[in-house]
């Protein structure tokens, strides 16, 4: 089955061709770090990821850039506000960023450019679509003609009247025409600016992304993403720039994700209605978060709220259980052998449905993406290896079957991002050696018909968040 994508610009869906070979750019549009991350801005990012670990698990060649917009009005007040420089501003946001992004479980961006270390670029393509006749200068400001572009308008679907007519914009006699937009921003009495042929400045909002995404991407890459409220105008401006400048097609495929609301309004700090990535992390694990947020469709708007993360949150505690479960009996044992005339009925069965969710797994992921189905065949296989553990493993295809399940739940989580493994491993091991000794005491202990002491090691690890479960594979554990 060929991966199928709904592209923002044909508004229809279309089968994903790479541009070049078995390589994959991609271009998200990156946060202006002027203070703490909320649940909204996660959003795209953690679609991203996911959508880079399935081209990867595809085989694909991913190369991902992602910008930070570090000089802009919101840190300038911001940096006044506080008595510091807005690069001292940004910087704390980005580490900020980074800090919230790694409980997310996020990769790493293979480049993360900023807005400051590419003036000189930035200057070079203004320059450029002045002489090609897409901008003019007023006073120090530059701004794009939109009226020279003939396909403004083709992202957003709106002809040039329509959006003058349902746009708020602001009155300046300087523009020629109420669309234009400012490339080049004459600085204001006190702000950071740069020299330019213009006078002092800095730049607009849309320029940036033009000119980072084809610095390190080129003239035409395959994906650009965001939410959808970059549509218009951000996005829209991109394409004018950058195809009035290059003469060439931008971006072949535009995705874009719905929003996150909170109390029946789009999640954003100017609304005053926004719950961050770390107030939602102090009381549930960043896995419930991402797991939430990925238990909807991208395209799709997700209603949010904290019953709706401790619903995930329980989901979580179900990957790792059984994720633990499958360590606890097989160990570091990887695929055994199987023998498959010996199997019982549940192995043979446990074996179909590992398969079948693999399968149904590329299904979903190659349908636009759809973690949202991609988790449900997860946690179905999930139901099945759970079912199976409950029963003693009395045959060495017993245990063949399930190392053959373990490696098909590894495969699905990890391209979700919600592989248990990823967030043990970060556990002190000396942690998980003293909890296995305390447990071999216990069991001595009930050899020893010392039921009072065994009942009592079972209380105290409660009390600090770790449930014991006597199972006919012995004895499993798991954190509250």
């Amino acid at each position: 089955m060929a991966l199928r994508v709904y592209n923002t610009l044909t508004r229809t869906k279309e089968e994903f061709k790479p541009r070049e070979g078995n390589k994959v750019s991609i271009y998200v549009c990156g946060v202006t770090p002027y203070n703490y991350c909320h649940v909204g801005n996660a959003r795209p990012y953690v679609v991203w990821d996911v959508i880079r670990r399935y081209l990867e698990y595809r085989g694909y060649d991913v190369f991902h850039v992602q910008n930070f917009t570090d000089v802009d009005d919101k840190i300038i007040a911001r940096a006044a506000q506080e008595g510091k420089t807005p690069g001292e501003i940004a910087d704390k946001y980005i580490a900020e960023y980074f800090a919230d992004m790694d409980a997310l479980g996020i990769l790493r961006a293979h480049i993360y450019p900023r807005v400051t270390e590419h003036i000189d670029d930035i200057i070079e393509m203004v320059q450029g679509l002045i002489e090609k006749g897409y901008a003019y200068e007023v006073d120090g400001d530059v701004y794009y003609d939109v009226t020279r572009f003939a396909e403004y308008g083709k992202l957003s679907g709106r002809s040039l009247e329509e959006m003058r007519a349902g746009a708020r914009v602001e009155v300046d006699e300087k523009k020629a025409h109420p669309m234009d937009f400012a490339l080049w921003k004459r600085a204001k009495p006190g702000e950071i600016a740069w020299d330019s042929p213009w006078g002092k400045g800095r730049p607009g909002w849309h320029i940036e992304c033009s000119v980072m995404s084809h610095k390190y991407l080129g003239d035409t890459f395959d994906f650009h993403g965001g939410g959808v409220d970059l549509i218009f105008p951000h996005h829209e401006n991109e394409i004018a720039q950058t195809e009035a400048y290059t003469g060439k097609p931008f971006v072949r495929y535009w995705l874009h994700n719905g929003f996150v609301n909170f109390s029946g309004e789009k999640m954003a700090k100017s609304v005053g209605n926004v719950i961050t990535i770390r107030e939602a992390c102090r009381q549930y694990s960043g896995m419930a978060l991402r797991l939430a947020l990925l238990s909807t469709h991208y395209r799709s708007p997700i209603d949010f709220d904290l019953e709706k993360l401790a619903a995930a949150q329980r989901g979580w505690e179900r990957l790792q259980n059984a994720w633990e479960g499958m360590e606890q009996v097989l160990g570091r044992q990887g695929d055994l052998p199987l023998e498959k005339g010996k199997l019982s009925e549940r192995a043979r069965n446990l074996l179909d449905r590992a398969g079948e969710a693999e399968t149904k797994f590329v299904e979903a992921m190659d349908d636009d993406f759809n973690t949202a189905l991609a988790v449900g065949v997860l946690f179905d296989l999930t139901r099945e290896i759970n079912s199976f553990l409950r029963e003693p493993l009395t045959t060495g295809e017993d245990k063949a079957a399930l190392a053959r399940a373990r490696e098909a739940f590894r495969t699905i989580a990890a391209v979700l991002g919600l592989l248990p493994a990823a967030e043990k491993a970060a556990a002190d091991s000396l942690e998980e050696e003293l909890l296995q000794l305390i447990i071999d005491i216990r069991q001595e202990a009930r050899k020893r018909k010392d039921f009072a002491l065994a009942d009592s090691i079972r209380e105290r690890l409660g009390r600090l968040g770790i449930i014991l479960e006597d199972t006919p594979q012995g004895v499993r554990y798991r954190r509250r």
